[in-house]
């Protein structure tokens, strides 16, 4: 659901129709052929108009006067990425604000004003509206600026993938300055005055060395530089260098004092620019971000940058032990112009597969409903309704063809033909147009601000792609360039452009690489920054760009899809349901939020409090995009508890989206639901009972989603049930293929079909999802499974390095093993016992630690949890043995009888900066819990 969630950024395009047609044809997203004067430009067999409709609106203020994009005069002409963490610069959303609103680079965060920029770092959260938010609000500690600097307004001056410069001028001074997500640095260069820094509170010095100072405000350490030969003299909170000849100076904020010598290094390096380059294949993506730089004394042209959690999880280059506090949990240091990450791809298919859980006379009767509706749309009219129409039907395509039914299955792809080219086609009551100013292509009817405040394209255009995708499935024909497959290109455009080079479009508008997630304000204008609600309709679009990219034979657009699915999926994990509990604050009482924002995340929506829509709205649409979730089953099962304790009881009006949800972990108390409440509720108004029954049922049958185990085709999916797994894959091709899988299964698939299989040569590996245990005695599997069955072959786990950092009582890239659904009673005078083997090889210094945590219910609440002292490993190699008599560090909470519960292992490095091993498969390692 789509409501004031977001806003875009201004960019002057006085180009004419003909020019913008020829930049998508030489993107190889045309063709695109222009009138020399029209209004409407064909593409293929469609059209947009390059104006609007008469009556309507592009971007304006929070007045509703009209807005053009706030940039320099060496912008213009540049395509301005709205719906960035720095947007407010150029998009004035308020017409007494020409300078900013709050920015969060992280860990630094940013406001413009007419003396310059402000600078702050905040470091303690605030839980605030009842408890339904935490922040770390932009709070200034120091202002960067020039002496006498009195600017009008602030533009945007110069962007790259995550930086941006700001630009300031008053007639007589002018800055700039380069700021950027994971940038402890700022950059500036004026003219006219001396550096100035003001601070917001006395500074404290506690290193002077001529041109480079070392002060501390409100606890917070930052390090001064101008250049060589010149001398910061302190003024009360008035900090002034003179610049000489010269024009540049710097300041960082350190993450200790004692780190001036590293940063100090790198101070006169500026960053010039960034980028992000990836590439899917063979089951994984990988990507790689990198900074330019110039040095401005010296020759060092290296730098520092502060790597987000869903970033360091997924890089093997080696780390600094310094770190900074942000509202995405530990940012970490590298030394270095660049890094890479290497992820498992995310799954997809374009619908789940025939199962034999589904009974053919039932799924007609559900299918005939929605396809022989009087008004299959369901009245909608705008954007993002419309689009939500297209997605309930499209979903149902492949369903159809499953069960032998032809005539539904092209009546339903007739009636998505039908609508799609309407929109498609410029001159009547639905269109999409072209603003030449902030060059973007907004669909009229518009919905909740998508034309004034350039909000959330990649939302409704996700539903237009996935919908044109399915039918490229089924007619090649109707998606071709020369047919309204050049349509569909131009809507991509606009809400994921992969060319940077492009004049009529920016890059990935919406998506921003370093955050690893959307944004939906196209404007940013709040004091928070940016914000985004619905993750799921973000990655609903990276779903459709693989379809669609797989269905039309498009690698650029596929592989696009794949690396923002994957990037993204990671950043739901951590960042809206925290799924290693390592990102809320202590005490922010929730375990998901509903939307997040720059400074924080809100357990909230945009228009209701209601706790369903709060869970939901990072659920909506289920589609075989939605596999990804199955990656985190745990804390799938923690958001569905929470669910219910704030909802009092059971879902009631988003049960059918809920259910979908819960079976992507556990299919057969998602079945359970469904079979006790089908009969009475209405669904979702992107959902249908086909589908919702389809997708119950299949999953009951297959297994749930396992993501851990992937396909070298973009198109291919796992599941698992008990020790069975199901190897499921689309073939676009014309010839049959082989998909290979990363544990060795094999899976042909036909021509242009979908096919399972139990896979041939595979390692079925640990039951994802086993059966209630019996016994108490549990042995470690690899893959986060403890166990009662025994005759396992011996493997091992790797166990994370500390990184150099203590991490004594406190999990860190822990590895997690979990038992569910067990049963047993409490037996007096009992007490957990493990034994565990470890191995550190000839590395010293290092300390494994483990924590044994008991869910009495299995609510996602853990009633008991002991944190045992860390064993210390021996730099030779070979088998130790840790044990509980090694002592509790710590245990809180209180063991009563299980019921349903969870028993949880975590081991991780309390010390050391090497990894260890963790044998695994054998009773050389096992958990006795006191329960008989």
């Amino acid at each position: 659901m789509h409501f004031p969630r977001s806003r875009p950024s201004p960019h002057r395009r006085p180009t004419a129709a003909l020019i913008l047609a020829a930049a998508l044809t030489a993107v190889g997203l045309g063709p695109a052929a222009a009138p020399a004067a029209a209004a409407n430009v064909p593409v293929g067999s469609g059209s947009y108009s390059d104006t609007r409709p008469p009556g309507t609106s592009g971007p304006t203020t929070n007045t509703g006067a009209p807005v053009t994009p706030k940039v320099t005069a060496a912008a213009k002409g540049r395509p301005v990425p709205t719906n960035d963490w720095w947007s407010s610069l150029a998009f004035q959303r308020y017409g007494d604000n020409p300078y900013s609103t709050p920015m969060y680079g992280h860990p630094l965060t940013y406001q413009a004003t007419a003396g310059g920029l402000e600078i702050g770092y905040p470091t303690t959260p605030a839980v605030v509206g009842e408890g339904r938010q935490y922040e770390y609000a932009h709070k200034r500690d120091l202002t960067l600026g020039l002496t006498g600097l009195n600017s009008p307004d602030t533009k945007a001056d110069d962007w790259s993938d995550w930086t941006v410069t700001p630009y300031w001028s008053d007639g007589a001074r002018t800055l700039r300055t380069t700021i950027g997500h994971g940038m402890p640095f700022v950059y500036a260069k004026g003219s006219g005055g001396d550096a100035r820094i003001t601070t917001a509170a006395a500074p404290t010095v506690f290193a002077d060395q001529g041109n480079v100072l070392g002060i501390t405000v409100s606890g917070h350490h930052y390090a001064l530089f101008a250049p060589s030969g010149s001398d910061w003299t302190v003024s009360g909170s008035t900090l002034t260098a003179g610049l000489g000849a010269k024009d540049y100076f710097s300041l960082a904020v350190l993450p200790s004092a004692d780190a001036l010598a590293t940063y100090k290094k790198y101070a006169y390096s500026f960053v010039t620019g960034s980028r992000a380059t990836w590439s899917s294949a063979a089951g994984s993506v990988k990507a790689a971000y990198t900074l330019t730089t110039r040095a401005q004394e010296g020759t060092e042209t290296g730098t520092l940058q502060a790597l987000y959690r869903h970033q360091w999880l997924h890089t093997s280059d080696p780390l600094t032990p310094y770190t900074y506090v942000s509202p995405r949990g530990t940012m970490k240091v590298r030394e270095g112009t660049s890094f890479s990450t290497a992820q498992k791809a995310s799954p997809v298919l374009p619908a789940l597969p025939k199962s034999s859980g589904v009974d053919r006379a039932r799924l007609k009767t559900y299918l005939d409903e929605v396809a022989n509706a009087a008004d299959p749309f369901s009245g909608a009219t705008d954007t993002y309704w419309t689009g939500k129409a297209l997605g309930r039907l499209a979903q149902l395509v492949p369903v159809a063809e499953q069960i032998g039914e032809p005539a539904t299955r092209d009546k339903l792809l007739g009636l998505l033909k039908g609508r799609l080219q309407e929109w498609f086609t410029a001159g009547g009551a639905s269109e999409f147009s072209y603003d030449k100013d902030w060059k973007t292509l907004t669909g009229y009817p518009a919905s909740y601000g998508s034309d004034t405040e350039l909000n959330d394209h990649h939302f409704h255009y996700s539903y237009y792609v996935y919908a044109a995708a399915v039918v490229a499935q089924y007619d090649q024909g109707w998606a071709a360039d020369s047919a309204w497959g050049g349509m569909v290109k131009t809507l991509i455009k606009d809400a994921a452009n992969p060319a940077r080079g492009d004049t009529a479009f920016p890059f990935l508008r919406g998506f921003d690489v370093y955050a690893g997630h959307s944004w939906a304000s196209g404007h940013q204008g709040f004091a928070a920054g940016n914000n985004q609600e619905s993750s799921s309709e973000s990655t609903n679009l990276s779903a459709a760009l693989v379809l669609w990219g797989s269905a039309t034979g498009n690698a650029e657009l596929r592989d696009l899809g794949a690396y923002l699915l994957t990037t993204e999926s990671e950043a739901i994990a951590q960042y809206w349901f925290d799924a290693d509990e390592q990102v809320f604050p202590a005490g922010f009482g929730h375990d998901t939020v509903g939307m997040v924002w720059g400074s924080g995340g809100a357990y909230a929506t945009w228009w209701t409090a209601n706790p369903e829509e709060i869970h939901g709205i990072n659920v909506l649409p289920v589609t075989g995009g939605s596999l990804h979730l199955a990656g985190h089953k745990n804390a799938i099962r923690r958001n569905l508890a929470e669910l219910v304790r704030e909802n009092g009881g059971p879902a009631v009006e988003w049960r059918d989206l809920l259910w979908e949800f819960e079976a992507l972990a556990d299919p057969a108390a998602a079945k359970a639901k469904w079979d006790a409440g089908h009969a009475g509720y209405t669904p979702e108004q992107g959902e249908s009972k086909a589908h919702t029954y389809h997708w119950i049922n299949t999953l009951d049958a297959l297994g749930a989603p396992d993501p851990s185990v992937t396909g070298d085709l973009a198109t291919s999916a796992v599941f698992a049930k008990g020790t069975v797994r199901t190897y499921a894959a689309h073939n676009y091709g014309t010839s049959a293929r082989t998909v290979t899988f990363s544990d060795g299964a094999t899976l042909t698939v036909p021509a242009r079909s979908t096919a399972t299989g139990t896979g041939t040569g595979g390692n079925p590996g640990p039951d994802p999802d086993p059966d209630p245990p019996t016994g108490n005695v549990f042995q470690l599997r690899t893959g986060g499974t403890l166990t009662t069955a025994t005759g396992s072959a011996a493997g091992s786990d790797t166990v994370a390095s500390a990184d150099g950092a203590n991490h004594d009582g406190t999990p860190y890239r822990p590895l997690v093993y979990e038992a569910k659904r067990v049963n047993g009673t409490l037996t007096p005078g009992r007490s957990t016992a493990f034994r565990l083997q470890l191995d550190a090889g000839t590395a010293v210094g290092l300390g494994q630690q483990a924590r044994v945590s008991y869910d009495l219910t299995g609510d996602g609440s853990f009633e008991r949890t002991e944190t045992y002292r860390y064993f210390a490993t021996d730099p030779v190699a070979g088998w130790e043995s840790y044990r509980q008599d090694r002592g509790l560090r710590s245990a809180t909470g209180s063991l009563g009888d299980l019921k349903g519960g969870t028993v949880r292992l975590e081991v991780w490095s309390a010390i050391g900066n090497a990894p260890a091993e963790l044998r695994t498969g054998t009773t050389d390692s096992t958990l006795t819990i006191p329960f008989g």
